[in-house]
């Protein structure tokens, strides 16, 4: 079996197929995760900070219903599979981007369940604030508004940030599980030649460019984080 792997043909075409679609494959994994990551932080990030200040004992409450309606929302969302939601989203990919496959349109699927997910790591992060550094800035008279844009978010940067970082490696992940229902980028490459065409040195190749660019966002964010945090700074 390792024969036929490593064989002179095998690594041939695994040469071929690395110099002329890997980079492209690599390109539209990065983008479209960077972007993902993005618009997923757009929506996640107030939600998130919803979930906190418009708890019961929140900076500005909110009805119970209400409430217990984004959390019933965010809950469902994450529950579901990522290869179920997206063929779930294809009518919604489609009226969006014209066409449910490729590499850009797997943005749209990717951001609905990358979502949900930043919002609990955004609470996450906010719920590990000293409750009395809210309660001095409430004592001085700050505004709801004014505890979250410089009181909450400021003093939470360095978990957001590690929060953050999190979450794009999940989105990597879920990239190249993308490509089993004709996603591009890496996901693509090692479904098609590693599951279909029994390539299996290519899809190795595929999964070891996917770890360096996990660890390469990990890293980038924890160098982040600890540069954010004002405690390391004392």
């Amino acid at each position: 079996m390792l024969e036929k792997v490593f064989s002179s043909e095998a690594l041939r075409e695994a040469w071929e197929i690395l110099v002329e679609e890997f980079p492209l494959a690599i390109w539209e994994t990065f983008y479209v995760t960077v972007l993902s990551t993005l618009f997923a932080i757009a929506i996640g990030l107030p939600l998130g900070v919803l979930l906190v200040t418009g708890s019961k004992n929140g900076v500005m409450p909110l009805p119970k219903w209400l409430m217990a309606t984004i959390n019933v929302i965010i809950n469902l969302l994450r529950s579901v599979p990522f290869l179920i939601l997206m063929i779930l989203l294809i009518p919604l990919t489609r009226l969006i981007m014209g066409n449910p496959v490729g590499a850009a349109p797997s943005i749209i699927p990717l951001t609905v369940a990358a979502f949900p997910f930043v919002a609990r790591l955004v609470e996450g992060s906010l719920r590990e604030l000293n409750p009395g550094i809210i309660e001095a800035a409430q004592s001085m008279g700050a505004r709801p508004m004014q505890i979250v844009m410089k009181v909450m978010i400021p003093e939470s940067v360095p978990s957001l940030i590690s929060n953050a970082t999190i979450a794009v490696t999940t989105i990597l992940g879920y990239s190249a599980m993308s490509g089993a229902l004709g996603g591009g980028g890496l996901g693509r490459i090692a479904i098609n030649y590693g599951y279909y065409r029994y390539k299996y040195l290519v899809m190795l190749l595929a999964v070891v460019l996917l770890i360096l660019m996990v660890q390469l966002f990990q890293e980038l964010g924890t160098r982040w984080a600890i540069k954010a945090d004002k405690r390391l700074k004392k």
